[in-house]
């Protein structure tokens, strides 16, 4: 090829992205950061502590009840972030896009992320797109990273919790794995599981105002679900849980699909939970608060922080009798996020 007709090539390839750019990015995304079209955006910091987080999203099948790819990229790292009882203000994207993906796809799915973004009130100000070979990414995969401000005074952490703190769960647990399994294997129930996916910033601010210093840490139970969640903290707080089963709450279809599958509920996934130990003279307030929010109308107190030496997640049963809930060990369902 000389050297004209690979620069012609370039230009044409360089105006794809251009168009791809501003024709669809822009518009999905609109702000004045995006709109100046530059290689970063500058943003004006305010007093507090800033917080910072970054997720890939490999999700398969891109599509599922309740969501897809790209409202799940922007729920999940708002959720990063708001775990640290910080307020989400900004995201930046990056796409991976495999050759031969469809326009149409990748419309529904950048006007999914604007939205989402619009609704949790924060502006996705950067971004890049990066294209492919064909059978190279299945399709498309996407990175975002999350900024947002804690206040001055606040430090949710897990080495944070203490022996009779209370374990406050928003709501029912499966609901995403659940949904994205009978996505992928073609599976039909009498009432459609839908993925759980939200943002849940504002349920973090109701909490933190209610609580305020009470709360030790809070956890959104994604991959590895409850169950990892919990012994992730027990770990670096260096005590163990004692949990109820009967008072952790599953929707019916859910459990019944588990069930089915050989699967456990506190180990499965969950992208619109978030699991809080509470100091117990902050417990009610905050539980409270969790149940007037919408998505913690469901919200339960399902155990308590104990002393163990060995930092042990264990669980009375519905029959009454004592287990450990240990890791998942292996991987339950590859490509849940």
């Amino acid at each position: 090829m000389s050297v004209k007709a690979y620069q012609r090539k370039l230009d044409v390839e360089n105006g794809r992205v251009a168009q791809l750019i501003s024709g669809l990015f822009h518009q999905a995304f609109g702000n004045e950061w995006l709109a100046g079209s530059n290689d970063q955006s500058a943003f004006d910091v305010t007093a507090g502590r800033m917080v910072m987080t970054t997720d890939g999203y490999v999700i398969s099948p891109l599509f599922f009840p309740g969501g897809n790819i790209g409202s799940l990229a922007v729920h999940g790292t708002i959720n990063d972030i708001a775990m640290s009882g910080a307020r989400p203000l900004y995201l930046s994207a990056s796409f991976i896009i495999e050759e031969g993906f469809r326009f149409s796809d990748l419309k529904t799915i950048a006007e999914s992320m604007g939205a989402a973004a619009c609704a949790a009130g924060v502006y996705i100000i950067a971004g890049d797109t990066k294209v492919v070979e064909r059978g190279k990414a299945d399709g498309l995969f996407i990175s975002m990273t999350g900024i947002g401000l804690v206040a001055d005074g606040l430090d949710l952490s897990a080495d944070k919790a203490k022996v009779g703190d209370r374990v406050l769960l928003s709501g029912s647990l499966g609901d995403h794995g659940v949904a994205i399994m009978s996505k992928r294997q073609n599976v039909a129930f009498q009432t459609e599981i839908v993925s759980d996916s939200a943002a849940l910033h504002s349920l973090a601010a109701a909490m933190v105002a209610a609580g305020g210093g009470g709360i030790r840490v809070m956890r959104d139970p994604t991959r590895g679900g409850l169950a990892a969640a919990l012994n992730e903290i027990a770990l670096q707080s260096e005590l163990g849980f004692h949990l109820q089963e009967s008072m952790i709450p599953v929707k019916p279809a859910v459990a019944a699909t588990c069930e089915l599958l050989g699967l456990e509920p506190i180990h499965v996934a969950n992208e619109g939970k978030l699991v809080a130990i509470v100091a117990p003279d902050s417990a009610d307030a905050v539980l409270a608060a969790m149940k007037a929010h919408p998505l913690g109308s469901n919200a339960a107190d399902i155990g308590e922080a104990v002393a163990d030496d060995h930092k042990f997640v264990q669980m009375t049963t519905d029959f009454g009798g004592r287990r450990i809930v240990d890791w998942l060990w292996g991987e339950q369902l590859p490509r849940i996020c």
